[in-house]
C-alpha cells in the first residue's frame, strides 16, 4: 500500500532513525574497489515468490460489472487454491506463496448468518474493501470461505495444503494502520482489543493504541461518493466517530482529504508526532506488545513469513524489538519490508533485522523505464551501484505487484514481451528473492474500471473482479492453460523456465556478480544503451547473462569476457569454453558470437571444451 502523501511521513521518520550503517557480515569478501562488482554476501537460498490474492485467484465468474457485488462478480475461495493449483504453482519453480488479503478487513458486504455486518460505506474503499484496512487482526476474510462460520478452518487447511506441496506461505502484516471500524470478534481469550483501554481525552499517551483529536468529530471527506448512484450501507456522508482518530497516513486532523487514507486510523508506537516527535519507547509501548502477540498467533498457525506493509511508517525500534522476538518462536521466519526510502535501507536491515526489502525505487524504476523504451541500461548499473550496493542480496526484485501497473497495460508497456529482458535481470542480477504476481505470466492487461479502482492499469484490490487472462489459464479450475493463446503459452513458458532456473542454478542462487558493460562497450554491434551483460559465478558454476531491451533491433555482438574476469571466476583464460543456453535450450555454442533478437535474453553456462 502506498500513496503520494507518504512523502511527508517518510521524511518525518528520518528525524528519529539512526544514521546509515553498512550491512555487517564478517564473511564479506574484501572490497577490491573494482567498479564493476559488488561487495555482496550472497544468500544461501534464493526465494522465488508467487503473489496471489485468493479473492481474485480462484474467481471463475467473468461478468466483471463495475462496482459489482460478490454475488454478481464472484470471489475466489481458499478452497480454490487446491492441490492441482498448488502443483501448478510449484511447477513454476516457486518456493513461497504470498497470500495477499487474508485478514478480515472493512467491507460493504454483510454475512448476517455468520454475525458479520457490513461496514459503513463512507469509510470503505471499493465494494469488497481494501485488504489493507484490517478490521480484525485475529480473523480472516469471510469472502474467501465457502462456510463463513468455518472460515478459519478453511484457511488452516490451505496452510496444510501449501506445506504438503513443499511450499512456504507468506501473509501480510499491516502494522501502521487499521480500519476505522476495527473491532476483534475472534481474538483469543484474555486479549485486550486495540484501543479498549485508551485514554481518549489525550491526543497522545505512550500506552494508547491510537492517536486522538479530543473534542472533535470525524468528518468524511467532502465529495467522497463510494458507489455513486448505487448506494451502499450507511452511505450518507456521515460516520460516527468521537473523538476523531488520526488518519493512517499520518494526518492529524478530524477532516482528512479525499486522497488521504481516511478509511484507516494510525496506530501509536510511542512517537508523539504533534510534540516534536518525542519518543516514548521505555517501557515497551502497549501497541508493540499487541503487535508481537498478533504475529505470534499467525506464526503458531504455520505462517512462514510476513510481508510488512509500509514498514518505514513504523519506527525502526519496533522492528528491532519484534523481529528477534518472533524468531525466538520460529527462527526460519522471513520478514519482508515494503520500503521506498533507499537512504534507510541499511538501517532497516541492520537495526531493524528485516530479511528483505522492496527494490522498488532502484531496480524496478529503472527497468520500468527500459520496458517503456524511455531509459538505458545505465539505470541498471546505477541501481546496483548506489541503492543496493552492499545489501543487494537483501532486496526483493519484481516487475508487478498489487500496487503497480500491469506490464501489459497501456499505462505501462503494452506489450507483455517487454518483460522478458527485464524479468531476466530481476531474477538473475542477485541472490535475493524475486517475485511474480498472478496474471503477469500470461500478460494480464488490467482492462476496465472495476469500481473504486479506475481504469488505471492495475488489477483492483478494492473490488470484486475476475482477472480475464488469468481465468483463461485457470480454465474453470482445470489449471491447464487450454484457453490461452499460443503467444500467452510461450510467455508463460518463459516465466516457468526463468524462475525454475533462478531457483536451481548455483551461480544465480548464491554466486558473485560482475558487470561486463565496460568490457564490451567498444565491441562491434554492442549497443550499451539497449544490451546488458554480466556474469554470476561460484567455484562450481559460471553463467553469462545477456539481454536485449530493444523491441525492434536484432544485435549480433561478439561478446568478450576479459582474462581477468575469467580468473576472478576461477577459470583458466588459456582454456577454450563452450556456452550452453540454460534459459532457452539448444546446442552449446562454441563462441560468443551471438544473435540477440528483440526483447530476448540468454543465460549461458560456461564449460571447458
Amino acid at each position: 500500500m502506498k500513496n503520494l502523501t507518504l512523502a511527508a511521513s517518510l521524511l518525518a521518520l528520518t528525524a528519529f532513525t539512526p544514521p546509515l550503517m553498512p550491512v555487517a557480515n564478517p564473511t564479506a569478501p574484501a572490497q577490491d574497489n573494482d567498479p564493476n562488482t559488488t561487495a555482496e554476501v550472497p544468500q544461501d537460498n534464493k526465494l522465488i515468490i508467487y503473489q496471489l490474492l485468493p479473492r481474485l485467484f480462484g474467481n471463475k465468474v467473468a461478468l466483471n460489472k463495475t462496482y459489482g457485488t460478490v454475488l454478481e462478480n464472484g470471489s475466489g475461495k481458499f478452497n480454490d487454491i487446491n492441490d492441482l493449483a498448488l502443483t501448478k504453482i510449484k511447477e513454476m519453480g516457486v518456493s513461497h506463496v504470498w497470500y495477499t488479503g487474508i485478514l478480515e478487513h472493512a467491507t460493504m458486504t454483510a454475512y448476517p448468518a455468520a454475525g458479520l455486518p457490513a461496514d459503513d460505506a463512507d469509510v470503505v474503499k471499493g465494494r469488497a474493501g481494501s485488504p489493507y484496512a484490517v478490521k480484525d487482526y485475529y480473523d480472516v476474510d469471510p469472502d474467501l470461505a465457502v462456510n463463513k462460520a468455518k472460515r478459519m478452518d478453511e484457511f488452516e487447511s490451505l496452510i496444510q495444503r501449501t506445506h504438503a506441496h513443499g511450499l512456504k506461505l507468506i501473509i501480510d502484516f499491516i502494522p501502521n494502520h487499521v480500519a476505522r471500524s476495527y473491532h476483534s470478534n475472534a481474538k483469543p481469550d484474555g486479549v485486550v482489543d486495540l484501543g479498549e483501554k485508551d485514554d481518549k481525552t489525550k491526543s497522545f499517551a505512550p500506552n494508547n493504541n491510537f492517536y486522538y483529536l479530543p473534542g472533535e468529530h470525524f468528518v468524511v471527506p467532502a465529495g467522497y461518493n463510494p458507489l455513486g448512484a448505487l448506494k451502499g450501507p450507511g452511505e450518507d456522508g456521515k460516520y460516527a466517530e468521537f473523538p476523531a482518530k488520526a488518519t493512517g497516513n499520518d494526518v492529524f486532523t478530524a477532516t482528512p482529504k479525499i486522497d488521504d487514507w481516511f478509511e484507516t486510523v494510525k496506530l501509536n508506537y510511542g512517537v508523539d508526532y504533534q510534540h516534536n516527535r518525542a519518543l516514548h519507547f521505555e517501557p515497551v509501548p502497549d501497541t508493540w506488545k499487541k503487535m508481537r502477540d498478533i504475529l505470534v498467533y499467525w506464526t503458531e498457525k504455520g505462517v512462514d513469513g510476513f510481508r510488512c506493509d509500509m514498514a518505514e511508517m513504523v519506527p525502526v525500534e519496533f522492528w528491532a524489538y519484534v523481529i528477534p522476538e518472533l524468531k525466538k518462536v520460529k527462527p526460519t521466519l522471513v520478514f519482508i519490508g515494503e520500503a521506498y526510502n533507499a537512504k534507510e535501507y541499511s538501517t532497516y536491515l541492520t537495526k531493524g533485522h528485516f530479511d528483505f526489502l522492496y527494490d522498488k525505487v532502484g531496480l524496478y524504476d529503472g527497468l520500468r523505464r527500459l520496458m517503456r523504451q524511455e531509459g538505458t541500461t545505465e539505470d541498471i548499473t546505477q541501481a546496483w551501484k548506489t541503492e543496493s550496493r552492499g545489501f543487494g542480496s537483501h532486496m526483493l526484485r519484481f516487475l508487478e505487484n498489487h500496487d503497480e501497473q500491469r506490464i501489459a497495460s497501456k499505462e505501462f508497456a503494452t506489450n507483455p514481451r517487454r518483460a522478458i529482458p527485464a524479468m531476466t535481470v530481476s531474477a538473475t542480477l542477485g541472490s535475493g528473492p524475486v517475485m511474480l504476481y498472478m496474471g503477469q505470466e500470461v500478460g494480464e492487461p488490467a482492462l476496465g474500471s472495476e469500481g473504486f479502482s479506475s481504469a488505471d492499469g492495475r488489477t483492483s484490490i478494492f473490488d470484486y473482479w475476475g482477472v480475464p487472462e488469468h481465468q483463461k489459464w485457470m480454465n474453470q479450475g482445470k489449471f491447464d492453460g487450454a484457453k490461452l493463446s499460443p503467444e500467452q503459452k510461450q510467455l508463460r513458458d518463459f516465466y516457468v523456465r526463468l524462475l525454475t532456473l533462478a531457483g536451481s542454478s548455483e551461480a544465480i542462487r548464491r554466486g558473485q556478480f560482475y558487470e561486463l558493460q565496460d568490457a564490451n562497450n567498444l565491441g562491434k554491434e554492442y549497443d550499451q544503451r539497449k544490451l546488458y551483460t554480466f556474469v554470476r559465478y561460484t567455484r562450481g558454476q559460471q553463467v553469462l547473462v545477456v539481454v536485449n531491451f530493444s523491441d525492434t533491433k536484432t544485435y549480433r555482438p561478439n561478446l568478450l569476457i576479459p582474462a581477468a574476469v575469467l580468473q576472478r571466476m576461477g577459470l583458466d583464460p588459456q582454456h577454450v569454453y563452450t556456452y550452453k543456453d540454460l534459459l532457452n535450450g539448444g546446442a552449446p555454442k562454441a563462441a560468443l558470437n551471438l544473435t540477440l533478437e528483440p526483447l530476448s535474453a540468454m543465460v549461458l553456462e560456461l564449460s571447458p571444451r
